[in-house]
């Protein structure tokens, strides 16, 4: 499992921070074939995302509050931007 401060987990959980996003969307996006690279495992594992249903939606990503924790001591950005999910 990658160090919590690993840029790319960083990166995966800032992105998603700035918004929820669709699940399909965040496999698409971050899934890797390399085994070495296990960027969304290692943020769903650390518990810094989330996966939820939301109606009409399906299943989302979102951050959770550990997430935002490791994105302010790691000085990254948790500002929101308009939902695309919504």
């Amino acid at each position: 499992m990658a160090d919590k401060t690993d840029p790319l987990v960083l990166d995966l959980v800032e992105w998603i921070a700035r918004e929820p996003r669709v699940y399909r969307e965040v496999i698409a996006t971050w899934r890797s074939s390399c085994p070495r690279l296990t960027i969304w495992e290692d943020a769903v594992d650390l518990g810094y995302v989330a996966r939820e249903t939301v109606a009409g939606l399906g299943l989302v990503v979102t951050v959770t509050a550990e997430g935002e924790k490791l994105l302010r001591e790691q000085g990254r950005s948790i500002r929101r931007e308009r939902s695309a999910c919504h």
